[in-house]
């Protein structure tokens, strides 16, 4: 009783109770556990199922522990025995991959015996069939006399030939409309294997170049050397000849072989002269491929004929169903190419009649009038490519921000930059990078260079004897044309901004750069290395046309910038030229020009370079200088007092020491330190300083005029003296020490305007 409660106490404490018991029994028979599982939320009992689900998952872990123990060295007896198999396997692969080749050398020895063996067959069963009809020909005419015979035979002979003749020449038909249904695929497989053929010297040359292992003048000269023999491994290129061949073989025993040579020809002029005829059922430049690869797979059929059949065609007979061929053709694209109005089809109905050229060469026809003919439309060709080029370029233009492009990534850093060698510096900048240009220069950058492929494109094939010069002189018609003159138009269109004209300036800037990058590229796809091109000291007329509509941006820019400080510095309206007091802070128009200054400077910092800064500011504070002086000289100003012109010195003081701080701030001092900002305001500082001298007389000692006074002009002066009169004096005026002081001047001026009249 003792052992049976102590075994009881065992099970339950290991967790093996009642429940423990039959849901290890119910998992271990693999039945049904659900229920239980069920029982166990109905009841509200879920944690004791998990225990005996942990105890059970428990129990197993251990028995597979116990079993994989107990199998261990089985295992890796298993594992070996493996690899040894694998061993094998590889040994047997071997020897059965050498098995299958020795079969298939012995098989396909056999084949060709077998191949033989039932053309022998063939032979045999025709000369046994043959034998047997002789036999019974001997018995006929051993009972029909001979002299009859022949005389029945003779009247039937005419009657058989033609019979034969009629018959051979219905299978020739046949096999002229068999050939010519299948001319289109022939000459698409012909012409196809030629593209492939070029693709292959292009790149070999594309690799030379590259390595530099020799001088390649050009690419237009290209062998594309394809033999008919090759192409005709091609399934879609195959043509049986076996019916011509026949019946030419016929015609020759009956003795009509120039009759069936004439037939032949003619009939397949014929042929020719409807393939020539262009169907009006579609566009032209649908239904090119097919006119041409027809006419191309019917010389490939006649070249074969002229070349095996030993007489039936001649030489002089295929030139001449050539020449009417070129003919006919030349004719057909000189009329669609004057009527085509894309660049695009024009350029792809100009590659495929090439390759159609090269892949009748090779059957010895002459392809050069086919080849001046495209050459002869390169200019309508590059007329309508510099159109298209001219709307991508137009409409960029429309899109431009006019802001400089922020990079933000070393990938798009690469295709707009570096792609163009548009970079600075070798060093790769940090992300995001502002580049010194708006996003037209690398638009601009892909229309150049789409253009010169596309010029490359048509003029590779012709007949140029230099292709480089060629298309230099398209690429510098299109960058003076569409990209200087579209620049040109857009400065001088008046509906540009200040900082639009000057990022236009920036990016020209980079643009006469990526001139060399151009030319660079041109020599590239026309097969030459750059070396030879720098050697012959090639360049592009459109670089200075660039830098000259360059300075037309400056110059738009200055005239913007004039035409604002105009309406800031509209003396004549806004000083009081007779006023009665001073102002020591200035007028207002003063302060907006300075304010609009330094919005002009802190644009052009961003956006030009320094040179160019400083010839804006220059430009500024000279036409500010301008104004002043022009305001004195104004029809509008009748008279003026010494009071405005102190006002006004007190404008330029503060305009002068504006210029002075921005002139090094922006960094100009160490580069231009011989012509400050200040100094271009040098003939308005003169004017006011004789206005305000106390012995204004002294303008006409020339010493002192070369030392203090060489801005101004005499004749100016003369006029700006002869208005200005002090006003009357107030109160207390004539004993103050200014009034004394006005008076004294007041006679040195008088003195100053006789001798200027004396001088006039």
């Amino acid at each position: 009783m003792m052992d049976l409660k102590t075994k009881r106490r065992t099970i339950t404490d290991n967790g093996d109770g009642g429940d423990d018991l039959v849901l290890a029994n119910l998992i271990a028979n693999g039945d049904e556990v659900g229920p239980l599982v069920r029982l166990a939320f109905e009841t509200g009992r879920p944690q004791g199922l998990l225990h005996q689900l942990s105890y059970v998952v428990k129990k197993k872990e251990a028995e597979i522990e116990e079993l994989c123990k107990t199998h261990y060295e089985d295992f890796i007896l298993a594992v070996d025995e493996l690899r040894g198999v694998l061993v094998d396997a590889e040994e047997l692969k071997g020897e059965l991959q050498s098995d299958n080749f020795k079969l298939q050398q012995v098989g396909s020895t056999l084949l060709v015996k077998l191949e033989e063996l039932l053309e022998s067959y063939s032979v045999k069963k025709n000369l046994t069939e043959a034998i047997k009809m002789s036999k019974k020909c001997m018995e006929v005419l051993e009972d029909i006399p001979v002299d009859s015979l022949k005389m029945v035979i003779k009247k039937r002979i005419p009657i058989i030939k033609l019979h034969i003749e009629k018959k051979v020449c219905n299978q020739v038909n046949e096999w002229m409309v068999h050939i010519r249904s299948s001319a289109k695929t022939i000459g698409q497989t012909a012409i196809g294997r030629t593209a492939t053929v070029r693709q292959r010297d292009m790149e070999m040359l594309e690799q030379q170049r590259r390595a530099e292992e020799q001088n390649v003048s050009g690419v237009g000269d290209l062998a594309y050397t394809l033999d008919v023999e090759d192409i005709e491994e091609d399934s879609n290129f195959k043509f049986d000849l076996s019916p011509l061949y026949r019946a030419y073989h016929i015609h020759d025993h009956l003795g009509i072989r120039e009759r069936f040579c004439e037939y032949y020809y003619t009939n397949r002029l014929l042929q020719l002269n409807s393939d020539l005829e262009l169907s009006m059922a579609q566009p032209f430049v649908e239904s090119y491929q097919t006119y041409f690869a027809q006419i191309a797979g019917f010389f490939i059929v006649e070249d074969r004929v002229l070349r095996t059949t030993g007489g039936l065609l001649t030489a002089d007979q295929v030139d001449t169903m050539w020449e009417t061929a070129v003919t006919k053709m030349t004719s057909v694209l000189e009329e669609k190419f004057s009527l085509m109005d894309s660049a695009t089809h024009l350029l792809l109905v100009k590659d495929y009649v090439v390759l159609f050229g090269f892949t009748l060469r090779q059957c010895e026809r002459e392809i050069g009038t086919l080849l001046d003919m495209l050459d002869r439309n390169h200019d309508k060709y590059h007329l309508l490519l510099l159109e298209e080029c001219r709307k991508q370029f137009v409409d960029g233009l429309d899109n431009d921000s006019y802001e400089q492009l922020v990079i933000k990534k070393e990938t798009d850093y690469e295709s707009s930059v570096l792609s163009f060698n548009l970079q600075t510096s070798d060093i790769m900048p940090s992300f995001p990078y502002a580049a010194p240009f708006s996003s037209m220069v690398p638009d601009a950058c892909r229309i150049v260079r789409s253009f010169i492929k596309g010029s490359v494109d048509y003029l590779s094939d012709c007949t140029h004897t230099n292709l480089f010069d060629v298309v230099r002189n398209y690429l510098d018609k299109f960058l003076i044309d569409v990209l200087n003159g579209t620049l040109l138009n857009t400065i001088n269109s008046g509906k540009i901004s200040v900082p639009h004209a000057m990022q236009i300036a920036a990016n020209i800037a980079v643009l006469e750069r990526a001139c060399d990058f151009f030319l660079r590229h041109a020599a590239q796809l026309c097969g030459i290395p750059f070396q030879s091109v720098e050697r012959l000291q090639a360049t592009l007329t459109s670089k200075l046309v660039l830098k000259t509509t360059r300075e037309a941006a400056y110059i738009a820019v200055q005239s913007l910038v004039d035409s604002k400080i105009d309406e800031f510095m509209s003396l004549s309206e806004r000083v009081n030229w007779t006023s009665e007091e001073t102002n020591q802070n200035g007028n207002g128009y003063m302060n907006e020009a300075i304010n609009y200054l330094e919005y002009v400077l802190s644009t052009a910092q961003q956006i030009l370079s320094m040179d160019a800064m400083y010839k804006v500011g220059v430009g500024a504070f000279e036409h500010i200088s301008n104004s002043i002086v022009a305001a004195f000289s104004s029809d509008a100003v009748k008279r003026f007092n010494a009071n405005a012109v102190m006002n006004i010195e007190n404008d330029l003081q503060i305009i002068e020491n504006f210029a002075e701080e921005k002139f090094y701030s922006l960094g100009l001092g160490e580069i231009y330190s011989e012509a400050s900002f200040k100094s271009c305001l040098i003939e308005a500082r003169q004017l006011i300083n004789l206005l305000l001298s106390s012995q204004p007389e002294n303008f006409m000692n020339p010493d002192v005029r070369e030392k203090s006074y060489y801005a101004l002009d005499y004749k100016k002066v003369a006029a700006i003296c002869d208005k200005f009169k002090d006003s009357p004096d107030r109160i207390f005026g004539s004993l103050s020490s200014k009034n004394a002081k006005q008076s004294a001047r007041k006679k040195s001026l008088d003195v100053l305007k006789k001798r200027l009249k004396d001088f006039n």
